[in-house]
């Protein structure tokens, strides 16, 4: 018997429902979920459809970048997400770098070290093995094809070493160690010889306190340096690539924490930034794409990237005016964040309860409710409605959760919120605009 049009698959149902639950399960704890964004996203269709466009240009080999600027509240943090979500569904590999004191931007080992121990695919985190393996895999493969697949073990891995050095053509001209440490990762694994093929992915993504006897073994000298950092970017880029990724998507979060640097290092950061944006539009990093978000003084401000003209000629836009921002520039402008879409936001994650658990009663919990309970909110961090969707989904699923499992709940009634159970938990902009009673 044929199936009905409307019975859908068991297995989608239930990856809904996971889905579902895990995003209400981020929302419980004030986190942003690791999937199924685009469920609660509001007013960003136009940004991602640029986002959209920008990857399938650079899963055809070209190199672009982004940056999203906005105040706290803006939703920078969510459109990162988004868009790395996006990257994924694409068949890219995504990571995502942190910029701070002690992890600054122009410290390009740094940045290459975060971005290794970050590579996550749609099926796995810290997939920097699983990658490696991939690229690995597809090379004896097309070996095997190529020799009908006659080939003895040692035939076989012999022929593979050899390939490894033309995969990294190019590469291992600039810096040979890459291939080198491939080829012991390659053989360890062969042998079984757990702890020197970990060795070399750390040594591979620049993990520092690799012991010496996995270098003299792979014939290695000295580590990823401030030098070398971006010739193993683009090493890794190809591996990437060759093992049947669409590319690699970074997204750079907080590069206005270069502002507080001193003058040396802050100019330095600034031009690894403008290194970053020639070698994509070079064609140097092909099938990568760089996402990085920043408040409007590191764009305008005095110690922002005004103070290198070069940098600042590469990524100032033309401005157009509230109503019409055009995303396409290299800047996204995000505006804050307002009650209309925080309202929207709420009838969203009602959907994705009722998925994830059952029906909310929508006559306890109301449109007039949302907008009473995000006045509620609002009115003890002095009205600001952008530093609150945090707070307030927290909120908001604690009384879903009551609702659900309290048929005599009556959040019109029982629902007060204060402050005084979020102490500790308050994030520093946060904690600068919450209204102090005496």
């Amino acid at each position: 018997m044929e199936r009905s049009m409307h019975t859908r698959d068991p297995d989608l149902q239930a990856a809904d429902r996971l889905e579902s639950q895990n995003i209400i399960n981020a929302l419980r704890r004030g986190t942003v979920p690791a999937s199924g964004l685009e469920r609660i996203a509001v007013g960003l269709d136009v940004e991602e459809g640029v986002i959209g466009a920008q990857l399938d240009f650079v899963a055809r080999g070209g190199g672009d970048i982004k940056f999203i600027r906005g105040d706290y509240g803006s939703g920078k943090t969510f459109l990162v997400a988004r868009a790395l979500e996006m990257a994924r569904n694409k068949g890219f590999v995504t990571s995502h770098v942190v910029i701070s004191s002690s992890s600054p931007l122009h410290k390009t080992r740094g940045i290459y070290q975060q971005i290794c121990a970050s590579l996550r695919t749609r099926e796995e985190e810290h997939a920097q093995k699983s990658i490696i393996d991939s690229w690995l895999f597809g090379i004896e493969e097309r070996i095997l094809k190529v020799s009908d697949r006659s080939l003895s073990d040692d035939l076989l891995e012999k022929a593979t070493l050899a390939e490894i050095e033309t995969a990294l053509a190019g590469i291992s001209e600039l810096n040979a160690s890459l291939a080198a440490a491939l080829r012991t990762y390659y053989r360890a694994n062969n042998a079984g010889d757990f702890q020197t093929s970990q060795a070399a992915i750390g040594w591979i993504c620049a993990e520092p306190n690799v012991g010496r006897e996995f270098k003299q073994k792979a014939g290695i000298r000295g580590d990823v340096d401030e030098a070398t950092a971006f010739t193993f970017l683009r090493g890794l880029l190809r591996i990437i690539v060759n093992a049947g990724y669409s590319g690699l998507a970074v997204a750079v979060d907080e590069v206005e924490t270069t502002q507080s640097l001193p003058r040396n290092q802050r100019e330095k950061g600034y031009r690894t930034l403008q290194m970053i944006i020639d070698s994509l539009d070079r064609g140097d990093l092909p099938h990568s794409y760089f996402v990085f978000t920043g408040t409007p003084a590191f764009f305008e401000g005095p110690r922002g990237i005004r103070t290198l003209p070069p940098l600042f000629d590469r990524i100032s836009v033309v401005q157009t005016g509230e109503a019409y921002r055009n995303p396409r520039q290299p800047q996204i402008t995000l505006a804050k964040f307002d009650a209309k879409k925080l309202e929207q936001v709420a009838l969203k994650v009602m959907d994705i309860y009722t998925g994830a658990y059952t029906e909310v009663d929508r006559s306890r919990i109301s449109h007039r409710f949302i907008r009473a309970m995000i006045r509620k909110v609002t009115g003890k961090f002095g009205g600001r409605v952008d530093v609150i969707p945090r707070i307030f989904l927290k909120e908001f699923v604690d009384v879903l959760d009551k609702c659900e499992l309290y048929e005599d709940y009556d959040p019109w009634e029982q629902y007060h919120f204060d402050t005084d159970h979020l102490k500790g938990e308050l994030r520093e902009e946060e904690e600068a605009v919450m209204v102090v009673e005496f």
